[in-house]
């Protein structure tokens, strides 16, 4: 909880930061468009790729798998699409970051590993 709490401060004057030295650089106008355009961005790719992972994960139901690494996808598209909306060039770039296959491995596999953490320690339960 108090990682949350740290990242709900540290992040948004990160970006308040890089914001107001992005609009001496480039000027307002430059900056305003970046972020309105890295928001278009972020809902079209979040919508298309949504889209494929739902596709994916009824095909892989319909032959009777487990969509487990389909699900991981989704939420990395999820959040990665919540970033990109968020106006602000941190979350941008962790945005494309989680919405980009190869570099989406990277944090499927950090989030597996922080799933298998919770469940070895209780934390969160698995009914089956």
């Amino acid at each position: 909880m108090k990682y949350i709490f740290l990242f709900l401060i540290i992040i948004p004057a990160a970006e308040i930061s890089v914001l107001l030295l992005s609009g001496q650089t480039i000027g307002i106008w430059p900056t305003i468009s970046l972020i309105i355009l890295t928001g278009f961005l972020g809902a079209y790719l979040a919508k298309q790729q949504g889209l494929e992972t739902i596709r994916r994960t009824q095909d892989q139901l319909r032959r009777g798998m487990m969509p487990g690494d389909v699900i991981l996808d989704g939420i990395s598209i999820l959040v990665g699409g919540v970033l990109l909306l968020t106006p602000g060039f941190i979350t941008d770039i962790m945005g494309i970051l989680l919405l980009a296959p190869p570099t989406r491995k990277f944090f499927k596999a950090l989030m597996l590993k922080l799933f298998r953490n919770w469940m070895d320690k209780g934390t969160i339960k698995v009914i089956r």
